[in-house]
């Protein structure tokens, strides 16, 4: 006997929306009792942290009884889970192949393969109550007991989805395929087939495999000439009076230039600010969209270099788990270059104090993000955000491009040299995948489509149709005003009545205003057929999808 499962046209991997689509190749080397094949589509965010020595039951209610300082605390979010049947179908159910009232069947000996296809969501499951609370015990799909008959259990194994109800939720895009902190966070997705074999002594065989999920990111906000910017000032300090410039070697005596070192030069002072559009927003696999722009704060000729620079994108990631709270981080070099000497102002001897001069962008124009890097998400108990930090190194005068074996400067021993952080605290980081146009058009639609609620007629209050509660002036103008409502030259269902604001509307009663549309949700916007993006950039993130899970159980 062996199990494999097939998939159709599999990708790097996948994301939103898509189809994922297989077979479970079944053989047999003889005819066995099968009481049916159940495949599920799961996904998992997995974290674990251990109690501190000071844990207190008292101060962390949440917390699940039993452990104490130094034991581990786990929680377990289904953001996926899926069912099918994919034998018997409904067709050989009614086709009347079973052996007995058991509802086994028997299968021949030799290869057998049963198509399955699923359609990854957009959002979660885990934060839907109703859905969870379906789920649970052991059953045929989804209840406890179909299946039974005088061979044992036929039915499948599925997730209690009440336990799911005792955890805290929110409702987001699918987040990525994580991992990277062993024994304390993990994100995962796979594939688990299930035949059954009736009987007590018999096992079920099972078989899994894992696959990469990377989500679409969310539709972008139009471009603008709004940027966000990281800005610093900073000014050098003026040069010693009677600075002169030294030999350039130990033999040879340099030519003298007292112009770099003129005392009686004004230190520049310069605002280098660093741009990004907003909102900010970086893309794996893609370069970032930054600008270094420089400008004159004091009227000084002087000439400022760009010696050296440095990029790290920092991700923080959020860890939870019940009250229990850590927070990693990590951090990735995009960029580092040493050795430069990049002039930061157009013309040094202009005294316009309002012009920005651009810095050439070739230092980092065509180096991509880290292909480790993966997008920003949030879970139920585990969150992922970015900050990025510049690190600049400037030299006031000409840099020093080559020492003697002394080891004095050969060209200009007054530089100055300072090194200047920028730094952004928040960014997001998009996939790079696109939603599809099917999406974005039902997004669109959704948000112009008129509803109660965006109208700006106030709601209407019922009248009060009880005759045995006494009239006072807390109910409200409708009842006093009722019995005189046929001598008013308008219909009475023209004007507006005025009610109580203390008592809701009630459904039923003339006059009453309907509800109001609930707002539409990421699900609900979907077109009628949209399909995957077609379009993907390569993937990006850390993750293993078929190494086995190493957060530890609660102990």
């Amino acid at each position: 006997m062996s199990i494999r499962i097939a998939l159709d046209n599999q990708p790097e991997f996948y994301t939103n929306l898509d189809n994922l689509a297989g077979r479970v190749v079944l053989h047999l080397s003889r005819p066995e009792q099968i009481g049916g094949i159940i495949v599920k589509l799961e996904g998992e965010s997995k974290t674990a942290l251990g109690l501190p020595q000071n844990y207190d039951d008292r101060t962390h209610p949440r917390l699940p009884p039993g452990g104490g300082p130094g034991s581990i605390a786990s929680e377990n979010h289904k953001i996926l889970y899926r069912v099918a049947q994919v034998f018997p179908t409904y067709e050989e159910d009614l086709g009347g192949g079973s052996s007995s009232m058991s509802g086994s069947y028997v299968i021949q000996g030799g290869q057998h393969e049963f198509p399955f296809k699923f359609k990854l969501p957009i959002n979660n499951a885990c934060s839907d109550p109703v859905a969870m609370s379906k789920i649970g015990g052991i059953g045929g799909m989804g209840g406890f007991g179909a299946g039974i008959g005088p061979f044992g259990l036929g039915g499948a194994r599925v997730m209690d989805g009440s336990k799911q109800l005792f955890l805290q939720h929110v409702t987001k895009t699918l987040p990525p395929s994580f991992t990277g902190f062993p024994r304390q966070a993990e994100v995962r997705y796979y594939l688990k087939v299930t035949i059954q074999r009736p009987g007590f002594l018999k096992e079920n065989w099972r078989y899994q495999i894992g696959f990469k999920f990377m989500p679409i990111e969310p539709p972008r906000p139009p471009k603008t000439s709004q940027e966000a910017y990281a800005r610093r000032p900073f000014t050098f300090k003026p040069r010693p009076q009677g600075l002169q410039k030294k030999k350039s070697s130990l033999f040879g005596s340099g030519k003298d230039d007292s112009a770099p070192s003129n005392g009686d030069a004004v230190p520049p002072s310069i605002e280098l600010s660093a741009r990004l559009p907003h909102p900010s927003i970086l893309t794996c696999n893609q370069p970032l969209p930054l600008r270094l722009i420089a400008k004159k704060l004091i009227p000084s000729h002087e000439q400022v270099f760009l010696t050296s620079i440095q990029i790290e994108l920092i991700g923080k990631t959020h860890v939870r788990c019940h009250d229990l709270f850590n927070t990693e981080v990590s951090r990735w070099v995009v960029v580092t270059q040493t050795g430069l000497n990049v002039p930061l102002l157009d013309d040094p001897t202009s005294d316009d104090l309002t012009h920005e001069s651009i810095i050439p962008d070739d230092l980092w124009r065509n180096i991509p993000l880290p292909n480790t890097v993966a997008p920003s998400f949030v879970a139920c108990n585990l969150q992922r955000h970015y900050e990025l930090d510049i690190q600049l190194g400037l030299c006031w005068g000409k840099p020093p491009s080559t020492r003697t074996f002394l080891g004095s400067n050969k060209e200009n021993p007054a530089a100055q040299s300072i090194f200047l952080p920028l730094h952004f605290s928040k960014v997001q980081v998009y996939s790079g995948i696109a939603p599809p146009p099917q999406l974005l058009e039902a997004l669109a639609a959704q948000a112009n489509r008129p509803s109660a609620a965006t109208m700006s007629l106030p709601p209407r209050l019922p009248p009060r149709t009880s005759q045995s509660a006494p009239i006072t002036h807390t109910m409200g103008r409708g009842q006093q005003q009722r019995p005189q409502a046929p001598q008013q030259p308008h219909p009475p269902a023209a004007a507006a009545p005025q009610y109580d604001p203390l008592y809701p509307p009630q459904m039923g009663t003339p006059g009453a205003a309907a509800f109001d549309d609930a707002p539409p949700s990421y699900d609900e916007a979907l077109a009628a057929g949209a399909t995957g993006p077609e379009e993907r950039p390569a993937y990006s993130g850390v993750t293993n999808e078929n190494a086995p899970s190493q957060i530890p159980e609660k102990s």
